[in-house]
Formats: C-alpha cells, structure tokens, sequence
C-alpha cells in the first residue's frame, strides 16, 4: 500500500503527499529562479532556509502549520524533525544555516537535505532513523557536489536517492553542476536510469538496496 507520494517541481521544491496531509517543501520565486512554480496548495509549509529560491511563501496557498526551523513536529499522523545543519563547511560562516526534515508516516520516511554543505558526522545521522527516500543536493557550488553527495548516500543508506539542485535549463543559477555528473558519480546510466513523474513509496520500500531515480519537473 502507498503512504508517501512524491512530486517534483525543480530545483530543490517537492510536494509530498500522505494520506491524511500535503506538505510542500521549498517552494522557489519563480521569478528570481527563472523557471516556473505551478500554483500549490499544502497543509504543512517546509522551508529549510529564508533564501529566495528556498523560501517563496506567496508560491503555496491553504497551509496550517508552517515550519521553518530545528524542532519536532506532528501533524495528523505525520512526525516531523527538523535537524539544523550547516550550508557551507565553515559551520555556517560562510552561508548560514540550513534544516533538513525528516518526515515519517506508516513506516515510510524521507529525508529532505535543503541546502547540505557538508558531509553528515555520526552525532547527526543519529538524530533520524531509516530512510526510504533521501532528496539530496548535488549541484555544488552553493551545496555539497557529486562526490560529497555520494558520501552522504552511502552514510545513510536509503532506499532511494532523488537527487535535486541541480543545473535545470532556464535557471538564472546556471553555475550549477550537471546532474549526469551526480549519476555517473553513482554509477547510473544517464539513458537508462530510472526517470519517473512520481516516486510513490510504501513501507516494503526499506527492504531495497539504494537506487538512484531521477524525478521529472512537473
């Protein structure tokens, strides 16, 4: 049975969709970006970080509870932690800070990285359990880069890794690396690799070993 569906609409903006709840995490200024942002509706408003492209609250309409920070959450059945990370490798100095969010429902879980600047040590890949989909950064320049973003995969051993924040055609951020870097850092075919339009995930998903899928922008 599906618990979590997940939807992508570019850059590092993913709607994740449970039984009971919508949360939009990361909405961008389309308008800064320079690609579009369909309208959105959520009942539970993620931002990781008050950067435009991170953190464009008139892009989603109709939520409830608005989560911008470290803490624990829930919400009809929903468990959200919000785990402070840094943005940069000078613990934050050079960027500022940023929040991954765990969300969990029905033995299903993802971890949403934001703007990930550096590898995870042991004390915070001890704050989440197991993860069924990791959405990780892998652009560089602004977030870790393919190799790092490697290394945080194999620390966290996922089901699944979709990777985000990356070079996407139209973009106004256009020093972002390739995704093909990121996949071919992870050994995938960029032809033959799983593309899809959603990831839907279910609590029998844990027991995979980790595969890369590309979700298409909607």
């Amino acid at each position: 049975m599906v618990t979590m569906e997940l939807t992508y609409y570019g850059h590092s903006c993913f709607k994740v969709k449970t039984k009971d709840l919508v949360l939009v995490i990361d909405p961008f200024d389309p308008n800064k970006l320079g690609i579009k942002l369909p309208k959105l509706e959520a009942d539970v408003l993620l931002l990781t970080h008050d950067h435009f492209d991170h953190s464009y609250k008139a892009g989603v309409s109709g939520y409830r509870l608005l989560i911008d920070g470290p803490g624990e959450y829930e919400l009809s059945g929903v468990d959200i932690v919000g785990i402070p990370v840094d943005h940069d490798e000078e613990h934050g100095s050079v960027r500022g800070k940023n929040t991954m969010y765990y969300i969990e429902s029905e033995g299903v879980s993802v971890l949403h990285c934001g703007d990930l600047g550096h590898e995870l040590d042991d004390a915070t890949l001890a704050k989440f359990g197991e993860v069924t989909a990791l959405l990780l950064p892998i652009g560089g320049v602004y977030t870790i880069g393919p190799e790092q973003a490697a290394k945080v995969v194999s620390s966290i051993e996922p089901s699944f890794v979709v990777p985000m924040h990356y070079k996407i055609d139209g973009s106004k951020i256009a020093d972002l690396g390739t995704l093909a870097k990121f996949l071919d850092e992870m050994g995938v075919d960029a032809q033959n690799g799983t593309k899809l339009d959603k990831l839907k995930l279910s609590s029998s998903d844990s027991e995979l070993e980790t595969k890369v899928v590309v979700l298409e922008r909607q």
